[in-house]
């Protein structure tokens, strides 16, 4: 084994720990900012910054959280420089469904559309938090950590995106006043 090799294989190591979680990476970014192109370079952006300073990473058990603390950042950076936001309203629904008549592929297309949309308008603070939590499976400690939140903020960022969720989303069902009548409970403003 030469010396360049012995060198090469460390790095070669690191490189492929890292494309193993490009897909999960995309994921979790195009949920954030709802689009493809943006998705596939913030996505290149952090395997390149963690690439890069792979030798800031101490313990590769914590490999995932810290992709994806380098990931927000990336969006943050992202966000500082260009100081604009765009949604899509508009998603491809026909490679999440696998129902077995097309009457249950359009129902199920159109709740995951109602939910993306209503996650989708979510503040980015609750919506990053959500989709780390939810979508993503990470601990309150993790979703701190990758956000440079405290874990209080962390548990109070998700309880309020579920809260606001669950209240849309009740409020747009069919038949959403059949299942709370004309009974429907309301929140008080406590001053």
């Amino acid at each position: 084994m030469t010396l360049i090799d012995h060198l090469l294989r460390p790095a070669l190591r690191r490189r492929l720990r890292a494309e193993a979680h490009r897909l999960a990476l995309y994921r979790l970014a195009y949920a954030w900012c709802h689009d493809p192109a943006l998705a596939d370079d913030l996505v290149q952006e952090t395997l390149l910054r963690a690439l890069d300073r792979s030798a800031q990473l101490r313990d590769p058990q914590r490999l995932k959280s810290w992709l994806c603390s380098i990931l927000a950042n990336c969006l943050r950076d992202h966000y500082r420089r260009t100081r604009t936001f765009e949604d899509i309203d508009e998603l491809d629904e026909a490679v999440l469904s696998h129902a077995d008549t097309p009457e249950s592929a359009r129902e199920s297309a159109q709740v995951v559309a109602r939910v993306r949309d209503e996650v989708s308008r979510l503040p980015l603070g609750q919506r990053q938090v959500l989709t780390l939590v939810d979508l993503q499976e990470c601990s309150y400690a993790e979703v701190a950590q990758i956000l440079d939140l405290p874990i209080g903020t962390v548990m109070s960022r998700l309880c309020r995106a579920r809260a606001a969720l669950k209240l849309r989303l009740l409020d747009a069902a069919p038949g959403s006043a059949a299942i709370g009548g004309n009974e429907r409970k309301t929140m008080r403003v406590v001053k």
